[in-house]
């Protein structure tokens, strides 16, 4: 099993399978509207915009579980992340990270990140890295910056 066994839901409601993006370094983030952390998106984009020529995704998924940060409906949070940071990756609709409410693919992604497995995502924009084949490689801090990751994503392309 690995990220690709996986299906989602995009923002826009239509269920694709993760096996889509087989062959591309993904960066899944849990993601939220109303946080201190929110101006991450910015990040997000410059990096996702820098790497827009190689096989290399973002994948956000929005999240209420901190704090009730994504009050707001899919559409909501489609146009908050277009209008206010042109977010130009993939976004997906809301869900549950921790508990037994989260999303599979969630359960999946804390159950087998190295060095941290097991634990529940502490915040909005913790960041789990993918490999081409589907396999989780590394978690990302929420307070980790997105321009950071940039070395480390590009080692895997």
């Amino acid at each position: 099993m690995t990220v690709h066994s996986f299906t989602v839901e995009t923002i826009k409601g239509e269920e694709i399978p993760l096996s889509e993006y087989d062959g591309k370094v993904l960066l899944i983030v849990n993601t939220a509207s109303k946080c201190g952390l929110t101006p991450q998106y910015e990040g997000l984009q410059d990096l996702y915009y820098s790497l827009r020529d190689r096989p290399f995704e973002i994948l956000g998924f929005p999240c209420n579980q901190f704090g009730a940060q994504e009050p707001g409906s899919e559409k909501d949070i489609e146009e908050f992340c277009s209008l206010n940071y042109g977010v130009s990756f993939p976004m997906f609709s809301k869900v549950d990270v921790n508990g037994e409410t989260a999303h599979p693919l969630y359960k999946y992604l804390t159950h087998h990140a190295p060095g941290v497995e097991h634990k529940d995502i502490p915040w909005n924009f913790t960041k789990f890295l993918v490999d081409k084949e589907g396999n989780v490689i590394k978690r990302y801090s929420p307070e980790t910056d997105p321009q950071d990751l940039k070395k480390d994503v590009e080692e895997m392309l």
